[in-house]
């Protein structure tokens, strides 16, 4: 059985070019795969390989300055889900595209998953998944704002049009945000503040965290939550539900693109 850890930080890492070299070096030693982000906002990931090396590259990463705080989703496959493993140096580790947005300072205000029932269920809340458009139609929490967009990029132009009507209602709701792992939904509180809005809140530790703890007895979750990987999709429990689809199917049937790219 293959272990599977999806991860991501927000906090300044001005040196973060510096870090690629030691990180690979690291990741190539324990036989590790998948991918890894490195930009000036933080860290993100979903790596494979042993629980042992994945911890060691966690722990390496941890000793980072601002870091220590870094969580981790755990998951299982049942062979190796990706190719090959590369450390990618980017702009943003997760792509908006708005410049000044920041989500190591300025995010919304956590909910933990055994309260996200409760939050969502009040009349005065908004709910919105973050996700892309081939993401939502596998699964979502019911009566969820679907942006229908194709790319994350796409979120700022959708909300923008949404708080203008919200303005010309005279209304300013509170809004609840969700994403698989936390890191879009995280950094979309961020840029929301911006945009004038207080109360704002994101689901921590994103579905996943959601289908791992929340009892199926309690769930509020409908379908499958896509996973970028070659499970495909994961169910209650984190129970494999997409392995021996074809991923590029599933994907390119809904034009998306991945996360980050």
């Amino acid at each position: 059985m293959i272990s599977v850890a999806a991860f991501y930080h927000f906090a300044p890492l001005p040196d973060f070019e510096s870090r690629k070299l030691e990180l690979d070096a690291l990741c190539e030693a324990e036989a590790l795969k998948g991918t890894i982000l490195l930009a000036d906002e933080g860290v993100n990931g979903t790596m494979a390989g042993s629980h042992e090396g994945l911890d060691k590259m966690l722990a390496h990463i941890r000793n980072w300055p601002g870091f220590a705080e870094t969580g981790a989703k755990f998951s299982t496959a049942n062979s190796m889900p990706f190719a090959r493993m590369k450390v990618r140096l980017k702009k943003e580790i997760v792509a908006m595209g708005v410049p000044g947005t920041d989500a190591a300072n300025n995010p919304g205000e956590y909910v933990d998953p055994h309260d996200w029932n409760a939050l969502i269920a009040e009349p005065d809340v908004v709910v919105i998944d973050t996700r892309n458009d081939f993401e939502v139609a596998l699964g979502s929490f019911p009566g969820a704002e679907d942006p229908k967009t194709p790319s994350f990029r796409d979120f700022p132009k959708w909300f923008r049009e949404q708080a203008e009507g919200w303005k010309r209602d005279g209304k300013e709701p509170r809004i609840a945000m969700f994403c698989t792992g936390g890191i879009r939904c995280e950094k979309a509180t961020a840029f929301v503040k911006d945009e004038g809005f207080e109360d704002v809140f994101h689901l921590k530790g994103g579905i996943l965290k959601y289908l791992e703890e929340v009892p199926a007895s309690d769930s509020k979750w409908e379908g499958e939550c896509f996973v970028f990987d070659e499970r495909i999709s994961l169910g209650q429990g984190l129970k494999i539900t997409g392995e021996g689809k074809d991923i590029a199917v599933v994907r390119d049937s809904f034009h998306a693109k991945r996360p980050g790219d």
